[in-house]
């Protein structure tokens, strides 16, 4: 019945487009009758050419540099990179041969066409032609205009002032330069004579720019406007969610507001970036084998609790999915709980919580047990409601995967019993516990080797048979703009819960004790194989020091 019913979608769709082309490949994209990709390389095969989407290919500055950002607008073009000296961009008309030349010409060298939507593009010249220079020059402009005369603007002034063409432009620029230099939080705060943006890179803040802080007041209201807030309100804490499509995609974002001394300071979690880059497998992930290994053993329990642990950006929910990942098979009913959705699963089922309308987790996860699931994924486990569910779950022939807010994999089962759930459902219900942490990655382009005194040789690593073993630090350089590390590694700590630990938690044994029993299994510490990642030239020990405690299983 469904094919059917797509097929006669389709038949309409080509009454409807009867030249065919593209306006019915973006009818055909549009319906979801095909997806977007599939219908896009058949495409791109009627016109001699690859599909290439902007957003899921490697696009270099050397490449976009060489085409000015008004010939890649007039034109519908981006470089994505340059091989051999050869220019492969990406042409919302790729048989365009007079136009290819022309594109030749201007970044002297040949170039080898690719297909991409016309909206993929634009979006797409947006963000890797956004720099700081022309977000100032944008402020700069707007600080000018008699809209900010005034100190004091009314409520219903200041929602016309948000609404503004100006005002949301600027705003997108700031978004698509933050989704460029791959931040994952936008910081925009009031100061004593002026309002600064900051970024959070590779998990570093980073001070962007400044601007007067008449524009602040105007900023903030049209970011309240985006999430549905009310923009009078002022002396309380707000949050709220909004979305904008950047080409045939959306970005989502969470918003967060909260009073200060000098106005609101707002911060923007971004949540999806439009990057299209295929989900990470645990494979994939650098899990070290010693882990890897059985953390995918324990992923195909029939039933029980894995907790994956650790603070607020460290990658926990991208973990959990890989994991989910790894076990989908079509005779699997899985099921997620979340807040918020952060990626889109194909073939699980994902809800996400509203406390607008009280729905919570544990209001959702007993309606989801009536659901039939083999499979559940609890984004947090907050309260003991929700940790009593979960635990029943996971003994009534469930296996479960949630996160908490511990420093430690251990710390994770004594933060169960701190909820309220007694040990007695903690010790059978939990099977494993998977710690980690994100450190920042030396830069490829500027790493150097260096050799470390003594002295921090013999405090990390308890040995000095490595002082002829180069480690490994970023230089500085533009493509990681003199910091020293682009991108991010994680490292990871690993419990598995054996009968005597099982034995530990219903007898209520401390940290160390568990910790000790553990170690008898094969535990070790996070700083263990962060420095691992040390030694493997990843990352840095200042990064692994910054990033876990110091301490070492005994």
């Amino acid at each position: 019945m469904r094919n059917f019913d797509y097929g006669t979608e389709l038949a309409a769709l080509e009454t409807q487009h009867k030249d065919g082309g593209l306006p019915l490949l973006l009818a055909v994209i549009e319906a979801r009758i095909v997806p977007k990709d599939e219908a896009c390389r058949f495409y791109a095969d009627t016109l001699g050419a690859a599909y290439v989407d902007p957003f899921a290919s490697v696009i270099t500055d050397e490449a976009v540099a060489a085409i000015p950002v008004e010939i890649a607008r007039k034109a519908k073009v981006i470089g994505l990179y340059i091989i051999e000296g050869v220019l492969t961009a990406a042409f919302a008309s790729p048989s365009d041969t007079d136009l290819i030349k022309r594109i030749s010409q201007i970044a002297q060298m040949p170039v080898s066409p690719v297909f991409a939507l016309a909206r993929d593009i634009e979006d797409a010249i947006l963000i890797q032609y956004s720099s700081e220079k022309n977000l100032e020059e944008s402020l700069n402009e707007l600080e000018r205009s008699s809209f900010f005369d005034q100190p004091d603007l009314a409520a219903d002034r200041l929602a016309a002032l948000a609404d503004s063409e100006s005002l949301v432009q600027i705003l997108d620029e700031i978004i698509y330069y933050a989704i460029r230099e791959r931040a994952t939080d936008v910081h925009i705060e009031p100061q004593e004579l002026q309002s600064r943006i900051r970024f959070r890179i590779d998990g570093m803040l980073r001070e962007v720019l400044t601007y007067s802080r008449k524009l602040h007041r105007a900023f903030v209201s049209r970011l309240k406007i985006l999430c549905q807030l009310n923009i009078a309100e002022t002396r309380f804490p707000q949050d709220g969610r909004f979305s904008m499509p950047v080409g045939t995609s959306k970005a989502s974002f969470r918003f967060s507001s909260i009073p200060s001394q000098y106005g609101e300071k707002v911060v923007i979690r971004i949540l999806a970036s439009t990057s299209k880059k295929s989900m990470l497998t645990l494979e994939k992930m650098m899990i070290s084998q010693t882990m890897l290994r059985p953390f995918k053993r324990l992923i195909q329990n029939p039933s029980g609790i894995i907790f994956v642990t650790g603070p607020t950006g460290s990658g926990k929910t991208t973990t959990l999915y890989a994991a989910l990942h790894e076990i989908n098979k079509p005779d699997i009913n899985i099921s997620t709980i979340e807040d918020p959705i952060e990626m889109q699963l194909e073939g699980i089922t994902q809800s996400q919580v509203n406390t607008h309308i009280d729905l919570k987790f544990s209001t959702l996860l007993r309606s989801l047990l009536r659901q039939d699931p083999e499979v559940i994924l609890i984004g947090e486990i907050r309260d003991l409601d929700t940790a009593k569910i979960a635990t029943e779950a996971a003994l009534t022939g469930h296996i479960v995967f949630a996160t908490l807010h511990t420093n430690s994999a251990v710390q994770a089962i004594t933060r169960l019993l701190e909820i309220g759930v007694e040990p007695y459902m903690v010790a059978p219900a939990v099977i494993g516990v998977l710690a980690q942490r994100l450190a920042a990655r030396i830069c490829e382009n500027c790493k150097e080797p260096y050799y470390p005194s003594r002295e921090v040789l013999k405090k990390y690593f308890q040995d000095e048979g490595l002082a002829d073993v180069p480690f490994f630090r970023g230089r500085g350089c533009s493509v990681c703009r003199n910091t020293g590390y682009k991108g991010r590694v994680t490292f990871h700590e690993l419990v598995l819960i054996t009968e005597e630990i099982r034995t530990l938690i219903s007898n209520g044994a401390s940290v160390q004790e568990i910790t000790k029993a553990a170690a008898k299994v094969g535990f070790k510490p996070l700083r263990y194989d962060g420095l691992k990642k040390v030694l493997l030239g990843f990352t840095t020990i200042e990064e692994i020091e910054a990033n876990s405690s110091f301490e070492w299983a005994s």
